[in-house]
């Protein structure tokens, strides 16, 4: 199977390099400084479960260069895969499978509409990881998963096939009953944090210890679960308290990765998380005023980091 990694960041820097550590044929697209990097040393992987390195990496800008992929892998952020999706369909055969795993709620629907349904997955991933240096991925702590499957819960072929090579490379991987729900789980947590910790730039610790900011992060996970239940998703009270434990149980230095992003002033994910959440409430007739109040807030900093 050809597999192409789009995006070698922390997630397909470390998810490429375990399928290719394990003689999988992998190929990534790369720019700059990283491309560089991969080129003249390779791709070296700090893992707390083992350090690896790839020392001959297939690397390109150009997908001119790469073989029909079967497998893509897309690791870019989600603002950035419709132009990736068309960029890709010059070199997909009929088979070619497409699997998200970037953060948001609506990495699917972005990909399907651009390419046929029938080349697309529904995905996510947990992992922390990042790039320390061009051409190497720090991962510290925490069992990196992938979750995935076809939109309408059916176990396939080409599920299973992707899940027993995934497995075969020592990734925990889950196939779970329904996949929509799954990836609305992880926005839950992640539109949750990310807006807020952008907009106070503050880490974890100090959200949730805050009555005032504590609130407002319930405030903007519920009106999350109101839209998806509006959306036919099933999420609950129950999965809004999940997320809080984890919030509650993490290292009080976390920062989000979007939040990041803008306090680098670079361009972020916030049009794909709180600005989704309040685009599509007003869609749904759904009151949004948590998730509205920080994507405004942060709007004219996401235009300027966007230069627009």
């Amino acid at each position: 199977m050809q597999i192409l990694v789009f995006g070698i960041g922390g997630v397909g820097g470390y998810f490429g390099g375990k399928l290719a550590q394990a003689g999988a044929k992998v190929s990534f697209v790369a720019r700059g400084q990283n491309l560089k990097a991969l080129r003249e040393n390779g791709l070296t992987v700090k893992s707390y479960l083992g350090d690896f390195r790839i020392p001959q990496v297939v690397v390109s800008e150009k997908l001119s260069d790469f073989k029909t992929p079967d497998l893509v892998l897309l690791c870019t952020k989600s603002w950035q895969l419709e132009a990736v999706a068309k960029s890709l369909k010059p070199i997909i055969h009929k088979e070619t499978v497409l699997l998200p795993l970037q953060n948001g709620a609506n990495n699917y629907d972005k990909l399907a509409g651009v390419l046929p349904k029938s080349h697309v997955l529904a995905g996510l991933c947990k992992i922390i990881s990042f790039v320390e240096a061009p051409g190497v991925i720090s991962h510290p702590f925490f069992e990196p998963e992938i979750v995935f499957g076809e939109i309408d819960n059916q176990l396939s072929k080409r599920v299973i096939e992707i899940q027993n090579l995934f497995i075969d490379a020592g990734i925990k991987t889950v196939v779970p009953q329904n996949i929509s729900l799954a990836v609305w789980q992880k926005f839950l947590y992640i539109c949750t944090v990310s807006g807020l910790g952008g907009l106070t730039r503050v880490p974890i610790g100090t959200l949730r210890s805050d009555p005032f900011l504590r609130k407002l992060m319930m405030d903007t996970a519920l009106e999350i679960q109101q839209l998806a239940n509006a959306k036919n998703i099933p999420l609950t009270e129950s999965d809004v308290e999940t997320i809080f434990r984890i919030i509650d149980s993490q290292d009080p230095q976390t920062t989000a990765s979007m939040q990041r992003d803008i306090m680098a002033e670079k361009p972020s994910e916030l049009d794909d998380f709180n600005g989704y959440v309040t685009t599509e409430g007003k869609k749904f007739g759904i009151e949004t005023p948590a998730n509205s109040f920080i994507y405004h807030c942060l709007k004219p900093m996401e235009q300027r980091a966007r230069k627009l």
